[in-house]
């Protein structure tokens, strides 16, 4: 009766370490100019808004620096994806409740086995008879070698299913050749457009130009005062953000910046296009104006009261602007690019 002992132990050992070794494996292996105005100093100063899916272009000024936008991704275009291989999970994980009845089935027989026999012995020694001694040794021995030839078969199956192009499950991710003949997956697109091809919008006339100069000058108006609901009707909520912070920041140091006298010298369409339903244009501004900071502490006159700039010499300044309008509306300020 030592064979079939040290066999049931061996398979007791086999079906509490199958599993273990199982889960390792599934967790394994993987100028602006001279100038200020509104660019000037605190959370507005720099490049900043956002130009739809041309952002971060390179448009041939200062790159944006804050922005909305989310950055596109380091991955090359075209570049192929390396997707994780889907690891599906081990037979028993998947039927469990056969793997119950397995295990029990497999369970009150090794206890037969273990104990059922060395009782049958026992009582035969008492009474001192010795019939069916043989045959009970050989049933167990039966039964265990046919327990064996189960779990060998079981083991099989599962080694089969689990290299088969069936093992990977459902959640594993939509594949090309799951999609019908006549079926075309969707194409999904950001809201910031990187997924959608710029088209290039209509013409953007002498009208439109001439509005780019209008919101300039009442802009920088608009800023001078700290105006921000005349400044909520002439720009993008994002780029309000950004004047709204830059001004709190000015109220905290006790200054103001000014730009008065404002003259527009230029102005040149650099990129027009449309995306969805939201038109783009960016040009090119040069304008004069007295830029300047000055101190709320000190009266005009007063040493220290131009903090930076020069209120009576108007400087030249040289800004990238881009607007845009949802639909055919208004034009609204979008973003601001400083010139090299």
């Amino acid at each position: 009766m030592k064979a079939p002992k040290f066999i049931a132990v061996l398979v007791v050992l086999a079906m509490a370490l199958t599993p273990t070794l199982s889960f390792a494996r599934a967790g394994g292996g993987g100028g602006r100019g001279s100038g200020g105005g509104v660019s000037q100093g605190g959370s507005s100063s720099g490049s900043i808004g956002s130009r739809g899916s041309r952002t971060y272009d390179n448009n041939g000024y200062k790159p944006i620096e804050r922005s909305n936008t989310p950055a596109p991704s380091a991955v090359q275009p075209g570049a192929p994806v390396q997707s994780q291989p889907a690891i599906s999970p081990p037979f028993w994980q998947r039927h469990p409740i056969l793997t119950g009845l397995a295990a029990g089935f497999a369970g009150s027989w090794i206890g037969h086995m273990l104990f059922g026999a060395n009782n049958s012995l026992a009582a035969q020694g008492e009474t001192g008879t010795t019939d069916g001694a043989s045959d009970t040794g050989i049933g167990s021995l039966f039964m265990l070698l046919l327990l064996m030839v189960l779990g060998a078969a079981a083991l099989y199956y599962f080694m089969k299913v689990r290299r088969g192009p069936s093992a990977t499950p459902a959640y594993a991710g939509l594949t090309r050749s799951a999609l019908g003949a006549n079926e075309v997956a969707p194409t999904t697109f950001s809201k910031g457009g990187f997924m959608a091809e710029p088209q290039i919008a209509g013409p953007v006339g002498a009208v439109d130009q001439d509005k780019f100069k209008e919101i300039l000058g009442d802009v920088q108006a608009a800023w001078s005062k700290q105006d921000l609901d005349t400044l909520k009707r002439l720009t993008t909520p994002e780029m309000l953000h950004y004047f709204s912070t830059a001004l709190s920041e000015n109220v905290s140091r006790e200054v103001e910046n000014h730009v008065e006298d404002l003259r527009v010298l230029n102005i040149e369409l650099k990129e027009s296009w449309t995306e969805e339903a939201t038109d783009y244009a960016t040009a090119l501004l040069r304008w004069t104006a007295q830029d300047y900071t000055m101190s709320l502490l000190k009266q005009r006159g007063e040493a220290g009261y131009v903090v930076e700039g020069n209120d009576q010499t108007p400087t030249e300044v040289s800004e990238a602007w881009t607007f845009m309008r949802y639909r055919g509306g208004k034009w609204l300020l979008s973003a601001i690019q400083q010139v090299d």
